[in-house]
């Protein structure tokens, strides 16, 4: 069994919006001020033009101002962003996504949909769909009988016993840890 959903879940499942943005020249105290407000760890920076140029993020600022010992008086946001802010489309899947947020080593991603910038994608966006993404496969498995042949193992809660293990694998349509596998075979 593949683990191809039908159909593929899309980054615009996930992202969260709408997105708060400031301009450059935005002083670095009122953008963290916007952030704890908004209760967001990040924010995207805006050029003149009204166009994304970068994201600065509560990293951002703990590198860039508080571990280089600056006063954030007078500080900007287009000193301290990250750029330039990397964007999927809406349409593009979320294992797309996140093996560019893996390759380049970062946690968001703006999200364009006709060339606007509409939300936001973070690897918490993705932790918080995965329970979603494990009912889907499940009840796929259930659908098409077993999960013969489905080698990989997973993390998490044995659908029988209910203990946790780092050892799942699929058996006639549940997840099964070591323990109940052996007794499977057994019966």
């Amino acid at each position: 069994m593949s683990l191809e959903l039908e159909p593929k879940m899309m980054v615009r499942e996930a992202m969260s919006s709408p997105v708060f943005v400031v301009e450059e020249g935005s002083d670095i105290t009122e953008v963290a001020k916007l952030m704890r407000a908004q209760k967001l760890g990040a924010i995207v920076v805006n050029n003149s033009d009204a166009q994304p140029v970068g994201i600065v993020t509560e990293r951002d600022i703990v590198l860039r101002v508080v571990a280089d010992g600056k006063s954030p008086q007078g500080v900007t946001a287009g000193e301290v962003m990250s750029s330039p802010l990397r964007v999927v489309k809406a349409e593009t899947p979320i294992v797309d996504a996140m093996r560019m947020m893996d390759k380049l080593n970062i946690r968001r991603l703006g999200v364009t949909y006709k060339g606007q910038l509409v939300g936001i994608i973070s690897h918490k966006d993705i932790i918080r769909i995965i329970p979603t993404i494990m009912e889907i496969v499940r009840e796929n498995s259930k659908i098409n009988g077993s999960l013969e042949g489905f080698s990989p193992s997973t993390v998490g809660y044995c659908d029988r016993c209910e203990t946790y293990s780092t050892n799942l694998r699929g058996v006639d349509g549940e997840f099964l840890c070591e323990d109940c596998r052996a007794e499977e075979k057994e019966e």
